[in-house]
């Protein structure tokens, strides 16, 4: 095969391959409930707002709940010390897992 023509190829294909990533990484990046980009929150830093905004099953109240017992009890270690949070259950931490950071 020519070189010219081979190289021809692999820039093509790699073209091709850096458009995919491109295209793929931001819309694949958003949930599918409301179409925001996926992040993250670190439950021992995070106010009651962002906890409330980044945490799926988390509302304004329980999240000024989460941020009570983390003052009261110091910082939480795993999800499982969230999980001692009332109203906190294994579904909300199960659907977060990758959300809540320490």
């Amino acid at each position: 095969m020519d070189t010219s023509r081979l190289f021809r190829r692999y820039f093509f294909l790699t073209s091709l391959l850096l458009a995919l990533f491109a295209w793929y990484g931001p819309v694949h990046a958003q949930d599918s409930g409301g179409g925001q980009a996926a992040a993250t929150v670190n439950i021992n830093t995070a106010s009651a707002a962002e906890i409330a905004a980044a945490v799926k099953g988390v509302g304004e109240k329980l999240s000024q709940a989460i941020v009570a017992y983390r003052e009261q009890h110091g910082p939480f270690k795993t999800l499982e010390d969230v999980a001692q949070v009332k109203g906190v259950g294994p579904k909300v931490l199960e659907k977060n897992a990758g959300v809540i950071t320490f």
